[in-house]
């Protein structure tokens, strides 16, 4: 999302103060309540934020304390940060720019770690820090500007032993959220200006925040929200995605424990036998499933939509993000299931989108995904026909691309299609089970070993 101006009007000031913005970042961030999540504010500015995104989401709230290093001659340009634990964070582009030798960052090093401990002694007193072993932990800033000490907060979250860490601003520098991006699992902003130049600039007030206004809100009893149970749905919906809503179907079992999204390859939209086979044994093992039709009739006539992945995942992202506000769905984990072109375009949006828990592939084209194979953090099963040798091969060249734990399962005996008896059940108990591991349990697993399992499904 980028801010704009309209000639002969004010810019557009999207929050009106940090509040406002902390309520605005905690409506996008609905779909992690319950997920036994750790909200952690920066000092000072962060932690109004960060307080009402905890209330938002029900969790707990807590500081990250870092330092940022700034240049010697202009203290506002961080060379680096600093971080409990002994993290530090160096921005060697500055440290190059300013000439900065070893001795002098050393010595600003040591300089803001002394005020960092005295920082912890002032915030915490006698209070612990909050535990963050296998939770996940949600780093809220009032904005991103250079991103050093962004960085340095998510690197003592990992180093504290977060499972997953999410990175939550309400406005960021477009260049520093890209740098970030590939050290945290997931980063949420709001606001993402071509012509950034200032986190303020996003602001109506941006006062100072008072240690008194931060020691307030550490203080507050963590907020509890009540035990959402998704409620149960069979029906067809249209998505708010693509140029006029995008129609599917969307079943919620009662007390479901995950929601998978069909991206359909060519030919195939919501109402594919195929994907409904799958979709019915994925409901009977209590998950959700929306099948929904990403090409409109006209689209699906022209051969070129079919295969542009990245309008494919442009608008599965899209619907994502739509069906993750239904209030069936808000609680649910999610994962992709994708066949052929849709089996690439669900790869490419769970490379951007940490929240998605796994995806699997059937009969997939995960080459066609490209660069982006490497960016997926979901563990991914694909699953491929014994006698779609020539699909099969692409898949295992994929496989040794994927920046997740992965597996792919062969089927025997079955073509592209999965056309002979008793195949696609296969696909589809392999599916259920894949599923029913990652969308069930404590969060996805970091870049793992990637593992070449040509291994026929049984």
């Amino acid at each position: 999302m980028t801010m704009g101006s309209t000639p002969g009007r004010e810019p557009r000031v999207p929050f009106q103060d940090r509040r406002d913005a902390g309520r605005q970042l905690g409506r996008r961030l609905a779909p992690v309540a319950g997920r036994d999540v750790v909200v952690l504010g920066l000092p000072r500015g962060g932690v109004p934020v960060a307080a009402e995104v905890a209330r938002a989401v029900g969790a707990p709230l807590d500081v990250v304390l870092v330092r940022k290093l700034g240049l010697p001659h202009r203290a506002e340009l961080a060379m680096g940060a600093v971080g409990e634990d002994g993290v530090v964070v160096v921005n060697d582009d500055v440290v190059r720019a300013g000439r900065v030798d070893g001795g002098t960052f050393a010595e600003v090093e040591q300089r803001e770690r002394a005020e960092l401990d005295r920082r912890a002694r002032q915030l915490r007193g006698d209070r612990s820090r909050l535990p963050l072993e296998g939770r996940t932990a949600v780093v809220v800033d009032d904005g991103v500007a250079t991103g050093a000490t962004a960085r340095a907060a998510c690197a003592v979250a990992r180093a504290h032993g977060a499972a997953r860490v999410v990175l939550a601003v309400p406005v960021g520098s477009p260049q520093a959220l890209r740098e970030i991006a590939p050290v945290v699992d997931e980063v949420v902003c709001l606001e993402s200006p071509r012509r950034f130049t200032a986190v303020g600039q996003a602001y109506g007030d941006f006062r100072p925040t008072a240690d008194e206004e931060v020691l307030g809100l550490l203080r507050r009893p963590a907020p509890v929200l009540p035990a959402v149970t998704p409620i149960p749905r069979d029906d067809d919906v249209v998505a708010d995605a693509g140029p006029d809503g995008l129609p599917g179907h969307l079943t919620v079992p009662g007390h479901a424990g995950g929601l998978v999204v069909f991206a359909h390859g060519s030919g195939s939209g919501r109402r594919s036998p195929r994907n409904r086979l799958v979709a019915e044994v994925l409901q009977r093992a209590g998950l959700a499933t929306l099948l929904v039709d990403l090409l409109d009739p006209a689209e699906e006539t022209d051969r070129r939509p079919v295969f542009d992945v990245t309008l494919l995942a442009g608008r599965l992202a899209a619907v994502a993000r739509w069906v993750a506000a239904e209030p069936a769905c808000t609680a649910l984990p999610r994962g992709y299931f994708g066949a052929s072109a849709g089996a690439a375009a669900a790869l490419v949006a769970a490379a951007g989108d940490g929240s998605v828990r796994a995806v699997v592939s059937r009969g997939g084209r995960p080459d066609l995904a490209g660069p982006a194979l490497a960016d997926v953090r979901a563990p991914t099963l694909l699953v491929v026909g014994g006698h779609d040798q020539q699909v099969l091969e692409l898949n295992r060249e994929a496989q040794t691309r994927l920046g997740c734990r992965n597996r792919l399962a062969v089927v025997p005996g079955a073509s592209h299609l999965f056309e002979e008896p008793g195949t696609l059940q296969v696909v589809a108990e392999l599916a259920r089970d894949w599923f029913a591991t990652y969308l069930a349990g404590p969060g996805n697993p970091g870049p793992p070993a990637r593992r070449r399992a040509d291994q026929p499904a049984e």
